[in-house]
């Protein structure tokens, strides 16, 4: 019996070469579906992403808390994600009227955003903007940190086919794992648990985030932004990520593995 497609990847066919001489073989092999995703909100065209087309309701949901366009879930109304002929992905979000504000200023700074990431003082000021730091306190042993790694790889079903996909865990102060959404990118597998865990009403201040990615500063940014009270990722962390992590209470782990760990 042929194994069940997985939701995510797809099946392509290469040719597969030895260093040790053997003759060369076809095969198959899933690859992690990566597509543009248009995101609308309240008819406003926001931001194109490249993601993978998985979950894309958690998706949005996370990505506006995230973007800070809402302050809860309760003003977030409806997500509808659709195919498009000439390719990728159309996701239509729908806010409450009391986002319009937010939405409006974020899209007339994004208009300032060109190729080169962030050009022009307003975008700068921007990105670096004052958060509220993270009042909640959890009491994690290194232990449950320990346990949460070893037991990651058990729910990365679309990494476990692809070897290609971020995964961003939500975890209780014990280790143990609640929920997990994969993406081919980091910081859209994070918007996803976020979305994910606000749907299924789990309070982000009473976990803490396990991520399968190196720490940057944009993480630190949605865990700050989320009231995440620790987040741990599985690779080291940038200057920036650990200095802002600092300053605004929250307590980082990075280069996570089964049998050692750094704490900032």
């Amino acid at each position: 019996m042929a194994p069940m497609p997985v939701e995510g990847a797809r099946d392509f066919s290469f040719r597969e070469h030895f260093a040790d001489g053997r003759p060369a073989r076809q095969m198959e092999r899933a690859l992690i579906e990566e597509a543009p995703v248009a995101i609308e909100i309240n008819g406003i065209g926001y931001a194109v992403m490249m993601a993978t087309p998985t979950d894309l309701e958690d998706y949005a949901l996370g990505f506006c808390l995230s973007e800070q366009l809402i302050a809860s879930p309760a003003e977030f109304l409806s997500a509808d994600a659709a195919p498009v002929e000439a390719g990728g992905w159309m996701l239509r979000v729908q806010l409450a009227a009391s986002g319009a504000g937010p939405l409006l200023e974020r899209a007339r700074l994004r208009l300032a955003e060109g190729s080169c990431g962030l050009c022009g003082i307003e975008s700068l000021e921007q990105v670096m903007r004052p958060l509220s730091p993270v009042t909640a306190k959890l009491d994690v042993e290194p232990a449950a940190l320990f346990r949460a790694v070893e037991a990651l790889g058990d729910h990365q079903v679309l990494g476990r086919e692809t070897r290609a996909a971020h995964a961003a865990a939500l975890c209780t102060p014990d280790g143990a794992i609640k929920l997990v959404r994969e993406d081919v990118g980091r910081h859209n597998a994070f918007d996803k648990l976020l979305g994910a865990g606000a749907r299924a009403s789990l309070d982000p201040a009473s976990h803490f985030v396990l991520l399968t990615a190196r720490c940057s500063f944009e993480l630190v940014q949605k865990a700050v932004i989320a009231g995440v009270p620790l987040l741990a990722t599985i690779s080291a962390a940038s200057t920036l990520a650990v200095e802002q992590a600092a300053s605004h209470g929250l307590r980082l782990i990075s280069l996570a593995r089964e049998d050692s760990l750094l704490q900032a």
